[in-house]
């Protein structure tokens, strides 16, 4: 894609690393200025910068809790102050950590539906504002397999993935024509969240994905990246799985 430096900016939660640094990069060749967020992984996000900026585009590192409201309001408005303006959100922002309901804390619980969910509410009612100044805009959540079929391990990180889901089709009715809504739904990815379960149960998992392999991350931020394009007008509240066949099994 060529770059079109008239763009104004993307917000990408969570965009330090995996996924979502690889939808940054994505979203920088097609001519957004890109907000880096990050909550631990300074450098990380610096590296991120720098290599975006070493290929001709735009971005800024922002630290910010997503968790937090306050903390989100002052990154949209730090994105678009800094681009002229937003188009483009990505909530890609996760965590997801394995304990059974038994186990697990009340704490834990509200920690994962802060950081999984309630972040993409506090994005879109941040960013709305912005977007509507634009002639369209984008809103893309990353939900996950878990959000279809659940987990025997995570049930809060897949309950605030399945509410995204349920969010994702309320905000596309609600904010349509001008912004269209949509979210991703991957599955097993090379990333840093999954890299263990893939190093301990590889074989048994890739056996279970007609595809035989997991996704890259870049897989999935071309699919954001065609989303937030012009070319996606007249797709919302669409929830696209991207996990190599394994949802069908």
């Amino acid at each position: 894609m060529s770059r079109e430096n008239s763009r104004p900016g993307a917000l990408v939660t969570g965009s330090s690393r995996g996924i979502g640094a690889a939808i940054a990069r994505r979203l920088a060749t097609m001519g957004y200025g890109v907000c880096i967020n990050y909550v631990t992984s300074e450098d990380a996000a610096s590296r991120e910068v720098e290599a975006i900026e070493r290929t001709g585009g735009r971005a800024i590192a922002v630290r910010a809790d997503v968790g937090s409201f306050s903390a989100v309001e002052a990154m949209v408005q730090r994105t678009a102050d800094a681009f002229g303006g937003l188009r483009v959100v990505v909530n890609n922002a996760g965590l997801s950590e394995h304990a059974t309901v038994e186990g697990m804390t009340v704490d834990a619980w509200n920690r994962a539906v802060a950081v999984n969910l309630s972040s993409a509410f506090y994005a879109v009612k941040a960013a709305l504002p912005y977007l509507r100044n634009e002639p369209w805009g984008r809103i893309i959540n990353i939900a996950s397999l878990r959000a279809m079929t659940g987990s025997d391990h995570g049930a809060h990180y897949a309950a605030a993935k399945a509410g995204l889901i349920g969010l994702t089709k309320s905000l596309a009715l609600e904010l349509a024509p001008a912004v269209t809504v949509n979210a991703v739904s991957p599955g097993y990815t090379r990333t840093d969240m999954t890299k263990d379960s893939l190093a301990r149960y590889g074989d048994a998992i890739l056996a279970r994905i007609p595809a035989r392999r997991a996704a890259e991350p870049e897989e999935i931020a071309a699919l954001v990246a065609f989303l937030a394009s012009d070319e996606a007008a007249y797709i919302t509240g669409e929830t696209i799985n991207a996990n190599g066949g394994i949802y069908m099994r």
